[in-house]
C-alpha cells in the first residue's frame, strides 16, 4: 500500500462508507475521494471526516487517486464503468455477483482490465447508510477476489493487501465458482427472508403477527432489512444460479409439506434431525474459526 496515496470510493453506503472510516483508522496519510449520486452521503463524509473530498464526477477520481473501489449496488456498477476507461490505476469492487461485471467489460472494452480486480466483502449489516460506516466491519471477514487470467499480478496483489490492511481474510476463487456459492450461503436466504415478510405482512393484522414474533423469527427476519435496492440487483443479475437452487428448495419444501400433510412422523423428524447434525457441524466449524 505504500504507492497508494489516495484512494476514490464511488458509493459511500455502508460498505464503502466503513472503507474510508478502516482506512482512516489505519493509515493516517492516506487521502480519499467519494463520489456518490446523493449529496447527504457525502456531506456525511465529509462532516465527519471519513473522506477528504467530495467529488462532482466519477472524472475527478480517475484524475487523481491510485486505487477505485467501486461500492455500489451490481447493475450501478455496470452504469458506472464505462467512466472508468483509461484509468491507469488499481481497480476493484464489492459487487455480490461478478459474471455480470465481467461480461459489461467484455461487451465495453472485450476483456475486463487487467488493473480490475473484481472483489466481495462477506460482511455487512441490515444498516446501509453512511451513519452506519464501521472502521472494523471487515475485521476477521473474509473477501472474496475473482481475478481473471488477464488480470495483472500486481493488480491482485495491491487489491489483496488493501484488504488485508482493513484486517481482512483475502480468499481467491473463479468468478463462476463465486457466484454458485453466494447464491447458496446468502442470496437465497435473503430471498426468503424478504418473501416470508412479505407473507405474513399480508396475513390480517399485520401487527398482530410481529407482536407475537419470537426470537427466531426476529434473528430470520433481520436481513429483510437490509437495501432492497442492493438485493433487486443481486437477485435479478445472479438468477441463473439463483433459480436453480430455488428450484431445488421449493422441492424440498413440498417434501416436507407432504410429509406434514400425510402424517409421516418418522421422515418428518428423520429431516429434521439430518437437518440439525448438518447446522451443529456448521457450528463446530465456525467455533474453530
Amino acid at each position: 500500500m505504500n504507492s497508494i496515496r489516495t484512494v476514490g470510493v464511488v458509493g459511500l453506503g455502508l460498505i464503502g462508507g466503513s472503507i474510508a472510516k478502516g482506512l482512516k483508522a489505519r493509515l493516517p496519510g492516506i487521502r480519499i475521494i467519494a463520489y456518490d449520486n446523493a449529496r447527504e452521503s457525502l456531506e456525511v463524509g465529509l462532516a465527519s471526516e471519513l473522506i477528504d473530498e467530495a467529488a462532482d464526477s466519477l472524472d475527478v477520481l480517475t484524475d487523481g487517486c491510485d486505487l477505485i473501489c467501486v461500492c455500489v449496488p451490481v447493475q450501478q456498477i455496470e452504469k458506472c464503468m464505462p467512466a472508468l476507461e483509461g484509468f491507469k490505476g488499481w481497480v476493484t469492487d464489492v459487487g455480490s455477483v461478478k459474471a455480470p461485471i465481467v461480461k459489461t467489460a467484455e461487451r465495453l472494452w472485450g476483456e475486463l482490465p487487467a488493473n480490475w480486480v473484481p472483489g466481495h466483502p462477506i460482511a455487512g449489516s441490515e444498516q446501509h447508510s453512511v451513519h452506519a460506516a464501521d472502521a472494523d466491519l471487515f475485521v476477521n471477514h473474509k473477501v472474496i477476489l475473482t481475478p481473471l487470467e488477464i488480470t495483472a499480478p500486481t493488480a491482485v496483489k495491491m487489491v489483496r493487501e488493501f484488504w488485508n490492511l482493513l484486517e481482512a481474510e483475502v480468499i481467491v476463487m473463479g468468478v463462476a465458482h463465486h457466484d454458485d456459492i453466494l447464491a447458496q450461503t446468502s442470496h437465497l436466504p435473503h430471498l426468503l427472508a424478504y418473501t416470508l415478510v412479505d407473507v405474513l405482512a399480508g396475513f390480517g393484522d399485520e401487527r398482530e403477527v410481529f407482536d407475537y414474533a419470537a426470537g427466531g423469527f426476529r434473528d430470520f427476519s433481520r436481513i429483510a432489512a437490509s437495501d432492497p435496492q442492493m438485493w433487486h440487483d443481486i437477485f435479478i443479475t445472479n438468477r441463473g444460479a439463483l433459480l436453480k437452487l430455488l428450484q431445488t428448495f421449493m422441492g424440498a419444501l413440498q417434501e416436507t409439506a407432504d410429509l406434514i400433510e400425510e402424517g409421516d412422523s418418522e421422515a418428518l423428524l428423520s429431516r429434521l434431525e439430518r437437518a440439525k447434525q448438518a447446522r451443529d457441524y456448521f457450528s463446530e466449524l465456525q467455533s474453530k474459526l
